[in-house]
């Protein structure tokens, strides 16, 4: 009677292994190769290197820097391109919010009233100027990058 209890715990961890088991990823083998990979990847090598404590918080900072988490993704891209540019454009971005309200709300007291302003349209051709501008500063900036 006291053997039974372990028993049952016993047969409780092998089915959880076997459960954990069944949920892994299958391998499959590679035509030609010894190794073995999940199936369905599209990057099937794998590359491995080494780098000091100094060097991965160098390339952690470089990542916080663009905003990045994926390790892989950024050391990947280095590797290839040699560089990521990341744009952070806020201005950008407002500007071409309000040109597109101001060309919007134009459009609108047109078709209403059959009717535009000297006013309006210079307020749109200022607003479409800065955008042109900002575009202009940030291909220069890209420019520069060898």
């Amino acid at each position: 009677p006291g053997a039974a209890p372990p028993l049952r715990e016993e047969k409780a961890a092998r089915e959880i292994c076997r459960f954990r088991r069944s949920q892994r990823p299958r391998q499959i083998q590679v035509q030609g190769a010894g190794a073995m990979k999940a199936p369905n990847r599209q990057r099937e090598v794998q590359l491995k290197f080494r780098v000091t404590p100094e060097e991965r918080v160098l390339i952690e900072q470089k990542m916080e820097q663009l905003g990045t988490t994926n390790m892989a993704a950024y050391l990947r891209k280095m590797a290839v391109d040699g560089y990521v540019v990341h744009l952070e454009l806020p201005e950008m971005v407002s500007l071409l919010r309000r040109s597109s309200n101001n060309l919007n709300q134009l459009t609108r007291r047109i078709h209403e009233t059959g009717r535009f302003y000297d006013a309006d349209l210079e307020e749109l051709r200022q607003s479409y100027g800065g955008l042109w501008d900002a575009a202009q500063k940030i291909l220069s900036s890209l420019a520069k990058i060898q």
